[in-house]
């Protein structure tokens, strides 16, 4: 189980709200969040209800102000508990939409999918092991998107508005 502190104000400051599990619609909250303190688990947050927008990785520690989590606005809305694998990662990316095109298989982290297999876009995935984060730009920079277990027929099913990945990292607990 996890636990994470959302703030109303910066270096947690100002009214709070709890939350263990996650919840698809935090807009009850106060009208903006400018610092959170995960206590325990990981966990993404969103800047809309229903896990939508833009959205962040946290794991355990202290966020004083939306920068430390590269928050682009003060707007949390949604949020959820990511479970850690701690045994083996496997996606395979692929060219093209619905698994067509060049194949390419990870199971580590890829901070330069452009220089490990000389391709700018990703547009379909499988992920049959372990939790993921894609990043719009190499060294996991750039807009973030989960990529849980499963089947991405385009990028578009992971969050993504374009097919550009740029770097690739496993959820794991470090």
């Amino acid at each position: 189980m996890g636990k994470i502190i959302f703030y109303e104000g910066k270096c947690f400051s100002g009214c709070r709200f709890e939350c263990s599990n996650g919840c698809t619609d935090l807009t009850y909250l106060p009208n903006q969040c400018n610092s959170i303190r995960v206590e325990s688990g990981s966990f993404m947050i969103y800047e809309k209800p229903n896990y939508d927008g833009n959205q962040y990785y946290l794991k355990k520690g202290d966020y004083p102000d939306l920068h430390c989590w590269m928050g682009a606005s003060d707007s949390v809305q949604s949020c959820h508990l990511i479970s850690v694998e701690r045994g083996s990662f496997n996606v395979r990316l692929f060219g093209r939409i619905e698994f067509g095109g060049q194949v390419m298989d990870l199971m580590d982290d890829c901070p330069s999918v452009m220089d490990r297999f000389q391709v700018k876009d990703i547009f379909s995935c499988c992920v049959t092991e372990g939790n993921w984060l894609f990043y719009d730009h190499p060294n996991y920079g750039g807009k973030m998107y989960l990529i849980k277990p499963g089947e991405y027929k385009r990028f578009s099913e992971w969050g993504g508005r374009t097919a550009r990945v740029g770097s690739v990292r496993r959820i794991v607990d470090y």
